[in-house]
């Protein structure tokens, strides 16, 4: 493979990524880390996990990145009855031909919001979480490919625990990255107000395409890693697997469970997208710790202790981190 990456592409890069995240400024307020996150997550065709109360855009947000490159978008509310047929797709009988008919779910799209994600079965989440890992859905014996752009936003409600079904660390660990979103400040629930009155929502525009994010996916995969940089990482996560050894006295024996290779990955693959978004062709460590809680925080388990003591992952990540050494 050629590793060149050339300065017209990058530039290239540069202009469909501005000209998505501009398109998102101008549609939703106060959330410029999640328009970046979802950003990511289409890059690298990683899946994204957000967790807030109702009522802070999550669906906003995913249908504005959606409109911007003129993709397929689909919603699915999570209820208890929810069937994974309803999700993945059946087969119809067909009375006039007597014959059976397939007939796809709403994961056939680019981007499928699945709306709190842990109000729906144990078995609902497994087969799509399954649809997310294996990118391919089997209806009645047949496999059936998914789009080359897949993208699945999960929401979660973290209030309200009754009649749900937690996600196993499992299935978190699918989710490239978690995002927990926050109430806007005062500034921001004005101005969103403001934007609702003047109807600006009622409008959409395509700034860039598929092939442009195929282009994007295609150029990460050339950005340069050195193996100093693959140690780090490689560090970084052996570290959560040993907290208790290199944490700060104050900060030990909260880490139940360490993160897996998976995050591993998830921190190579995703410090590529930002050193491309960076305009360079190679990843420096700060592109690797960027991202560190949003790749992190759903896949270190910590025990009923940081609970009772409030101690947030986020400390705890930033502990870890501060403990590896920087090449």
């Amino acid at each position: 493979m050629n590793n060149e990456i050339t300065q017209q592409e990058r530039n290239k890069a540069l202009l469909i990524a501005n000209n998505i995240l501009n398109y998102y400024k101008t549609k939703v307020v106060g959330q410029p880390g999640l328009g970046y996150s979802i950003l990511l997550s289409m890059i690298t065709n990683g899946h994204i996990l957000l967790e807030s109360v109702p009522g802070l855009a999550k669906t906003t947000a995913a249908r504005v990145v959606t409109e911007s490159i003129g993709g397929e978008f689909s919603r699915i509310q999570c209820t208890p009855d929810l069937l994974p047929g309803d999700i993945i797709g059946t087969q119809i009988y067909n009375m006039n031909n007597n014959t059976f008919e397939n007939k796809f779910g709403p994961v056939f799209a680019n981007f499928v919001l699945l709306d709190e994600i842990n109000r729906s079965s144990a078995k609902t989440q497994s087969a799509m979480l399954e649809a997310m890992q294996e990118r391919t859905v089997s209806i009645g014996g047949t496999t059936f490919k998914l789009p080359d752009v897949f993208v699945v936003i999960a929401t979660q409600n973290p209030i309200e625990q009754e009649g749900t079904y937690v996600l196993s660390e499992a299935q978190l660990d699918r989710f490239l990255l978690k995002e927990v979103i926050t109430y806007p400040n005062t500034e921001d629930e004005m101005e969103i107000l403001n934007r609702v009155e003047a109807n600006v929502f009622a409008s959409n525009e395509k700034v860039a395409s598929i092939e442009d994010i195929v282009f994007l996916q295609e150029l990460t995969k050339k950005v340069f890693v050195s193996a100093q940089v693959k140690k780090y990482i490689v560090d970084i996560v052996q570290a959560t697997r040993r907290a208790d050894e290199i944490l700060p006295t104050e900060l030990r024996g909260y880490v139940e469970m360490g993160a897996s290779t998976r995050a591993a990955i998830a921190l190579m693959e995703v410090s590529k997208a930002v050193a491309l978004l960076s305009g360079r062709n190679y990843v420096i460590p700060d592109d690797v710790k960027a991202f560190r809680y949003s790749i992190l925080r759903h896949r270190i388990s910590l025990n009923f202790s940081a609970v009772a003591d409030n101690v947030s992952i986020e400390k705890i990540i930033d502990g870890i981190i501060g403990a590896v050494i920087v090449p």
